[in-house]
Parts: C-alpha cells; sequence; structure tokens
C-alpha cells in the first residue's frame, strides 16, 4: 500500500465518523457493541471512558492511535486480508493499525471467536 493523498484523508477522518458503521456491521451479523469494545479496548488500551471521550471530542485516526494508551503487543499475530493487502505487509505503521482494526472489526462480524480475535 503506497502513501498518498487518500492517506491523509483517511489520516484525518474522525474515529466517530467511522464507529458507527463498525457497530452496524457487527450487529447485523449478530454480535454487540460490547464485542467490539473489547476488541478496541484489546487493540489500543482504551479505557470505555477514553473511548467515550475520542468519540465526544470526534477525534481524528491519527490522534485515536497516536494517544491509545497502550497498543497491544501480540497486534503481530494480526494477520491476512483486508481492503485487498495484507496487513503484515504495509508499510506505513498508522495505516498498518487503521487497519488492524478493520481486521479485527471482520473477524467479530464473521463469527470467529473472541478468544481467536483476541488473539488468545
Amino acid at each position: 500500500m503506497k502513501p498518498g493523498a487518500n492517506y491523509d484523508r483517511i489520516f484525518k477522518m474522525a474515529f466517530a465518523s467511522v464507529y458507527p458503521h463498525y457497530v452496524t456491521k457487527v450487529e447485523k451479523k449478530g454480535r454487540t457493541k460490547e464485542e467490539l469494545h473489547t476488541v478496541i479496548h484489546w487493540l489500543t488500551g482504551y479505557t470505555e471512558k477514553g473511548l467515550a471521550t475520542v468519540l465526544e471530542k470526534k477525534t481524528d485516526f491519527e490522534t485515536f492511535f497516536a494517544k491509545a494508551p497502550k497498543l497491544n503487543p501480540n497486534v503481530g499475530l494480526i494477520t491476512g486480508v483486508i481492503c485487498g493487502y495484507r496487513v503484515e505487509e504495509i508499510e506505513d505503521p498508522l495505516m498498518q493499525k487503521i487497519r488492524y482494526l478493520d481486521k479485527l472489526v471482520d473477524e467479530l462480524a464473521k463469527g470467529k471467536k473472541m478468544e481467536s480475535i483476541l488473539r488468545k
């Protein structure tokens, strides 16, 4: 995945503008918002309060990941294809984190067991 203007547009996009789509995607497949939050907490270290603040302030993706309390040390175990790209091969660190989140949301929506999604 090559950096470009598209990256900047994504990086500056408010996490709160994409979040409802994550919720809809997982709920449509019988999963819950609480499970989505578990996945977000696992990846970023945000607490429920921290996530609420991010949503309220309409924090962009760049800031969302820059201020994430602690990226999970097992993110390297997230592999596979998302949006036509292998997440483990994405060179831009921020885009890779965004795609890690997309991949986890996809796995949740596809009905994977939580233990598997959280790389336990």
